[in-house]
């Protein structure tokens, strides 16, 4: 027999750390996303506007939906022992496997327990951030968590370390209370972030944030956005860090979520430049990295590098091996270029 507890149950076995479900209807918080675009804090993610008709209704998503099942899945590991120098920072959640892949994997699977609990047909269809879902939405709604003013989903017990994902069913299931929200009269994450992004409580402008700036942004950095990356490679984790919901964090033994070989938060950004495109491709080699290009990646390294290592910039990034070398083409296009230019300059600046 399918229960909810069943539901939960099958959900923990197969590696989700949290489980609830909300209702499938027009939540009020989905029109948000309209106002939040109108003010173009979407930037160039021209994606969020061209689905955000589908995202105001989880029924555009699967029409005959009347309940969403709605999954957490911790992914904070322990961090290694602090080394010596500079080092490039790679966003928690990249540092393992692809979670897009991992969590569908998982999804499909409970959707065939599920089935052949119930015994008669249901629609069904899986959601993994890709999809036309706004996950925090119904996860507040699920109880998984509240949504914080950095904009993460937040449980009381397990903190904001969390890929959301879940499954829009047809069938009709008792939905869990939602969580009331504890942020209080706390702004450290509104006031750690380095670029501003969290320009108000619970509002995100995604064209100042660190993890736009150095994923989905196409083009060049804004110039005057560059020296606050500082050693962020690829995303950003400030916000999570000094959340106090995050004080003790239970960290994950999933081996998916574990750093794979070669792939750490430590790594030197000198280093990382010396290699080719292919060995710098083993960076981002079954994660959620090999979304991006080369370019965009040895783009943030230039910045990372004159921002970090301005002493020996100049020296590394004008050797003419790298940008001609045919191993590391992507050295040479106009982006990273550009990039590579300000990095230089920046070593020349006289430093307090």
């Amino acid at each position: 027999m399918l229960t909810v507890d069943a539901i939960k149950t099958q959900a923990r076995a197969l590696g989700f750390d949290l489980c609830g479900i909300a209702p499938a209807v027009a939540l009020p918080e989905l029109t948000h996303l309209r106002q939040w675009l109108d003010r173009g804090y979407a930037g160039d993610m021209v994606y969020l506007h061209k689905s955000a008709d589908t995202r105001a209704d989880i029924r555009n998503f699967l029409p005959t939906a009347r309940s969403v099942i709605v999954t957490g899945t911790v992914y904070y590991t322990e961090p290694p022992e602090p080394v010596d120098g500079p080092h490039a920072h790679i966003a928690r959640y990249a540092l393992g496997e692809d979670y897009h892949l991992v969590l569908a994997e998982r999804l499909e699977t409970l959707v065939a327990s599920l089935r052949e609990m119930h015994g008669q047909p249901f629609d069904a269809a899986i959601f993994v951030d890709k999809h036309h879902v706004q996950e925090r939405v119904f996860a507040k709604h699920a109880g998984i968590g509240w949504v914080g003013k950095n904009t993460c989903v937040i449980n009381p017990q397990l903190g904001s370390w969390l890929f959301l994902a879940g499954v829009a069913v047809s069938l009709d299931l008792p939905a869990d209370q939602p969580v009331a929200d504890h942020c209080g009269a706390c702004t450290l994450c509104i006031d750690s972030c380095p670029t501003g992004a969290l320009v108000d409580d619970y509002q995100l402008d995604a064209t100042k944030c660190i993890s736009y700036l150095t994923i989905e942004l196409d083009s060049a950095i804004p110039e005057a956005q560059r020296a606050s990356i500082g050693d962020h490679l690829y995303g950003c984790d400030i916000c999570q860090d000094v959340c106090p919901w995050n004080l003790t964090p239970l960290a994950t033994l999933d081996p998916a979520w574990q750093p794979r070989a070669g792939r750490r938060q430590q790594v030197d950004p000198a280093e990382l430049w010396s290699r080719s495109d292919f060995e710098l491709h083993g960076l981002v080699e079954g994660s959620a990295m090999v979304h991006t290009t080369m370019s965009r990646l040895r783009r943030n390294l230039a910045v990372v590098l004159g921002n970090t290592q301005p002493d020996i910039a100049a020296d590394l990034l004008s050797r003419d091996v790298w940008p001609t070398r045919r191993s590391a083409l992507s050295a040479a296009t106009p982006l990273v270029q550009e990039h590579v230019r300000w990095a230089m300059a920046e070593s020349r600046e006289p430093k307090a």
